[in-house]
């Protein structure tokens, strides 16, 4: 079987991570997987660039073009919403023209455009992994509170003065029910709550959408950890941008603040490790427990730090799936989030860790990680504790888990070929 992942990058962003880890399982699993991409950071040799970088260059740029050209001129947003109006021809290239299967990923940002996934999926079946909302809306990733996806998008708040009932939102997602009428693409959402999300949209609402959670690389076992036994409680965050704003960093520092100042014998045992990008190390300022910012780390010395830390912290507003809580548990740190996506998938609250509601009001979600935290730190030291969560995500998270699941998705999209 011959399958080809086409995905912006071989290694930036959580999709491209995750994409190439699917590739890898594949092959292990005796699949001739690659992948093709725009941007190849990594030296792997199954991994191969579908253009020049001067070539890709020009339908990113005349969709940002397109795009800010319609938006009211707002740079603010200008990332936040992709069109697809422009791609490579990556139908004429080799290695999909040979595939007997084609896998996209994340494909947006002019990497391919919704006519050229259509030429794919005319001639090759087509799956398509869903890492966010893209596929079931107009221009957005996260819809966040609006709700206009779910009859028919328009008055898109993404596009500011140039908003109106038929506006580029309305007419992308025009676009894209043509697509779905014309091919038939099987969608594969990494989390319940993703493909829940999905099915309310007036544009997927009758999609061939499976389920299927990323792969991990997990250890064989679970890991002994390096976990001090003073009474000290390490806490970690981990994001690529760590000033994120769906990170949820101010939630985080504020909620710490009420621990220090309701449970001062609490906070007097917690330390902070903060791993990511950051352009402003002022907003630590004033955080009342211990910080280390050891800045952006490859994902290879990630293990380190989840052995040494007690509690993995995720105060994401939205997640379709979180890897570091997959990641944190099968090194033994608990892991603490808000139940505002993927995260029921990965964690059973109270017993492999803690998922504090999500309130409304903004005001209210400090004090509900708080106690989250809270309720997390009262489960150190539970027997058994590490070996159950090392458990839960082997048997449902292991790459080679996750690459059968794909095997025999593959396999009867093949057949009814």
């Amino acid at each position: 079987m011959k399958v080809v992942i086409i995905n912006k990058s071989d290694s930036r962003g959580g999709a491209a991570v995750v994409s190439r880890r699917l590739m890898a399982a594949l092959r292990r699993e005796g699949v001739d997987a690659s992948m093709l991409v725009v941007e190849k950071l990594t030296d792997d040799p199954h991994v191969h660039l579908a253009a020049p970088p001067a070539r890709s260059r020009v339908p990113f740029l005349k969709e940002r073009l397109g795009i800010f050209l319609r938006n009211g001129l707002n740079r603010r947003d200008l990332f936040k919403a992709d069109t697809a109006s422009d791609g490579l021809p990556l139908w004429k290239h080799p290695l999909v023209s040979g595939a007997d299967l084609v896998c996209l990923g994340w494909v947006n940002q002019g990497v391919l455009s919704i006519d050229g996934i259509c030429r794919i999926g005319r001639g090759k079946p087509l799956v398509w992994v869903m890492h966010d909302m893209w596929c079931a809306t107009g221009l957005c990733h996260h819809t966040g509170r609006c709700e206009g996806f779910r009859q028919h998008c328009g008055n898109c708040p993404l596009l500011h003065s140039g908003a109106s009932p038929r506006d580029l939102s309305y007419r992308v997602l025009r676009r894209k029910q043509a697509l779905y009428d014309e091919v038939p693409v099987t969608f594969v959402a990494v989390s319940n709550w993703l493909r829940d999300r999905c099915r309310s949209s007036a544009l997927m609402a009758g999609a061939d959408i499976r389920v299927i959670g990323n792969p991990f690389p997990l250890p064989e076992r679970s890991v002994r950890c390096d976990r001090e036994k003073n009474g000290r409680i390490r806490l970690l965050m981990a994001a690529a941008r760590l000033d994120d704003p769906i990170k949820g960093l101010p939630v985080l520092l504020e909620a710490l603040r009420i621990i220090s100042a309701e449970s001062p014998g609490l906070a007097s045992r917690l330390s902070l490790t903060a791993v990511g990008a950051l352009n402003d190390p002022a907003l630590f300022d004033g955080c009342p427990v211990d910080v280390e910012l050891p800045g952006s780390l490859p994902v290879e010395a990630m293990a380190g730090q989840y052995r040494r830390a007690d509690l993995l912290l995720s105060p994401s507003l939205y997640e379709t799936l979180p890897g570091t809580l997959v990641e944190a548990q099968a090194y033994g740190a608990v892991p603490v989030a808000f139940d505002s996506g993927g995260q029921r998938d990965i964690v059973e609250p109270g017993v492999t860790g803690v998922l504090a509601r999500m309130p409304d009001d903004l005001r209210e979600r400090p004090a509900a990680f708080a106690r989250a935290i809270s309720q997390a730190a009262g489960m150190l030291g539970t027997p058994g504790l590490q070996e159950t969560m090392y458990r839960s995500v082997r048997d449902r998270f292991a790459d080679s888990a996750i690459a059968r699941e794909y095997i025999r998705l593959f396999n009867e999209k093949i057949s009814k070929s």
